[in-house]
């Protein structure tokens, strides 16, 4: 029996990686940076433009959904999705941030497909813009190692 390697990770080599991405439009600008520093990232990683499938749906609720219809494309070896939800005076931010986060972890379960979560969760706009180019690389990074994982498992 063979047991993983503890602490190792798997290499960070996108080159032949196809990778989806769904990108909310609501807070554009923020999603926007998210979108660009992921797609800088991936590229510096070797995942080639053409490898890549990026849509676009209104908000964080309907993101699940297109992950969901991308995992029916069996080509796609991760997906990442991209968004922000800033808090307001109701209820409102609690819902959207907790579905949304639900939603990701069940599609990705039900397809087994590794899901890039980058759909920051803020108390303001600064917050938002102060993470929005970290997060959007860390999703690149983290698509790349669990996809590889996830073909070195199968």
């Amino acid at each position: 029996m063979r047991q993983a390697d503890k602490g190792k990770t798997a290499p960070l080599d996108g080159r032949g990686l196809r990778i989806g991405i769904v990108q909310a439009r609501f807070n554009e600008g923020v999603t926007n940076a998210l979108r660009d520093a992921c797609m800088d990232e991936l590229a510096a990683l070797g995942v080639a433009t053409r490898d890549i499938t990026l849509v676009t749906v209104p908000g964080a609720l309907e993101i699940p959904l297109a992950l969901s219809l991308l995992t029916e494309n069996s080509d796609l070896d991760a997906l990442i999705a991209l968004g922000c939800v800033i808090r307001g005076e109701t209820y409102h931010f609690e819902l959207v941030a907790n579905e949304s986060a639900a939603g990701l972890s069940r599609v990705s379960l039900d397809a087994d497909m590794p899901i890039a979560n980058a759909i920051l969760t803020t108390e303001n706009l600064a917050q938002a813009v102060a993470r929005q180019g970290d997060k959007g690389r860390d999703a690149a990074r983290v698509a790349v190692e669990m996809a590889r994982l996830s073909i070195a498992l199968s």
